[in-house]
């Protein structure tokens, strides 16, 4: 269990429920002014301003091919769920390039790695928008969502190093934020971009955007910071240029160790289960948002601006979802420090997964009925952004889980669940489309609703037995040194 604490104007620490009696920030902060804890909270705010900026352009770039596939079907005269294969792919890849990213951070650093693949994200979006074949297109995609995931792979590494436990509910409400909204964005500027121009425009936009998040790298700096050895041990900080490039090389593992410990991470059954858990929801929120443009077209004879304007709805509900979190989490934490001693067990973070359920399934319900019996297209505007609402609060709450369970392998468990998020794209991207016209829009959702409910019941499995787990299979080892130490 962690304390929560609050640090005064006047540099005291205090205890949030205003006890003098904790006076101690979790982590402890060294004396040592490179040390990321110490860093003004300008500079750590500017730096997670950048990461979640960042961490927004894959979803986006990605669900831009949801509305393009309709005039490039007629471009390349193939059928829609053909040209629909380069979101699949490009969805699988950015599961697996989240594990990559995040083992080549543990040897070469968080910056670099973040610097170089962001070099790469920009000249594959270059490729996407210049492709003039179907296969070179979907060749650009693939590659790109495995470069473009780092800053979204690797967000939870840069708020473990730089924020105190008491900050974590709301900076990873701030950068899941983003990346919840960027599917419902991208779709958005496509509709628009091609009511009025060629579809190679969307991935300029997307490039373009690409190119302004490598000058941001820029401004970043190195937020790894060993912990286990002592000030006049720390490697000399020379030059933010050497780090940036990767010459200045400051983590201190193997480099089979460090790709071997995403392996480690998900050997502990907590983070295995929440993998499935975000699989078996961002499965139906990823389904509906890369399909929508089908069905509004097809049932309710939806142009591009009419299109555009729908997803604004979607963008309302993340937004919402944003506001709420911004306080609900930190709400349901400090109820439960004031009534256990200023503890708080990692499982309390997942009291927000029953609320965020309930949403999906009501959202998903709701959203077959209206499909199956071409109900006003406004009750999927507001049952799809109650979906989108729920998976934005479930986003919040399972990376805060994790991180306070796991704070040593803060980038291992943000990569497992970007792998559980993209798996569930990957999968239901496949099947929806013949589902839905298939079995029917109610049966399809129906069934759906049914797994988002099951779903639930993963989050109540770890409140009543996660903390008995945790202790039984103790933290994870991921430092090579106590290893070594320990054999």
């Amino acid at each position: 269990m962690s304390k929560m604490y609050d640090k005064q104007e006047n540099g005291t620490m205090k205890h949030e429920s205003a006890t003098p009696k904790q006076d101690e920030l979790s982590p402890q902060p060294t004396s040592d002014p490179n040390d990321p804890l110490n860093w003004r909270s300008r500079k750590k705010n500017l730096i997670l301003a950048i990461i979640s900026y960042l961490a927004f352009l894959p979803d986006f770039g990605s669900s831009l091919g949801a509305v393009t596939l309709l005039p490039q079907a007629i471009q390349w005269n193939l059928p829609q769920n053909v040209v629909q294969h380069n979101l699949v792919g490009q969805l699988f890849c950015l599961g697996a390039g989240g594990l990559f990213t995040v083992a080549l951070s543990g040897y070469f650093g968080r910056l670099p790695v973040l610097f170089y693949w962001q070099i790469l994200a920009l000249g594959t979006g270059i490729w996407c928008a210049s492709a003039q074949s179907f296969n070179s297109f979907l060749a650009a995609r693939i590659v790109n969502g495995f470069f473009a995931i780092a800053a979204q792979a690797g967000g939870l590494m840069w708020i473990q190093d730089m924020f105190f436990f008491h900050q974590h509910p709301r900076k990873i409400n701030f950068w899941s934020g983003a990346v919840i909204i960027s599917p419902y964005l991208g779709p958005f500027t496509a509709a628009f971009v091609i009511w009025k121009l060629s579809w190679r425009w969307c991935f300029w936009i997307y490039t373009i955007l690409n190119g302004i998040g490598v000058l941001t790298t820029l401004f970043l700096d190195e937020a790894y910071y060993d912990r286990a050895l002592s000030i006049e041990s720390q490697p000399a900080w020379k030059s933010r240029v050497r780090r940036l490039v990767g010459v200045e090389k400051h983590p201190r593992v193997s480099f089979r160790h460090a790709v071997g410990r995403p392996v480690i991470a998900v050997s502990n059954l907590p983070v295995a289960l929440v993998t499935v858990y975000y699989f078996l929801n961002f499965a139906w929120i990823i389904a509906v948002n890369v399909t929508i443009s089908t069905w509004l077209t097809s049932f309710y004879g939806f142009g591009p601006k009419s299109l555009g304007f729908f997803y604004f709805s979607l963008i309302i509900g993340s937004a919402l979802g944003e506001v709420v979190g911004h306080w609900a989490h930190d709400l349901v934490g400090s109820f439960y420090a004031r009534r256990h001693g200023g503890y708080i067990k990692p499982e309390i973070r997942l009291v927000i997964c029953y609320f965020a359920g309930i949403l999906m399934a009501v959202g998903l319900l709701v959203l077959g009925f209206a499909l199956q019996y071409r109900w006003h297209w406004a009750y999927l505007a507001v049952f799809g952004a109650m979906q989108v609402a729920g998976i934005n609060l479930a986003t919040t709450a399972i990376n805060a889980y994790l991180l306070d369970s796991y704070p040593e392998g803060s980038g291992e468990v943000g990569a497992w669940i970007v792998v559980g998020r993209t798996l569930g794209g990957f999968m239901a991207t496949y099947i929806e489309i013949e589902w839905v016209f298939s079995a029917g829009a109610a049966v399809a959702f129906g069934i759906q609703t049914g797994t988002t409910v099951a779903a639930m019941l993963i989050p109540l499995f770890l409140q009543i037995f996660g903390e008995r787990i945790r202790r039984w299979q103790g933290p994870m080892e991921l430092d090579e040194r106590r290893e070594k130490r320990g054999a």
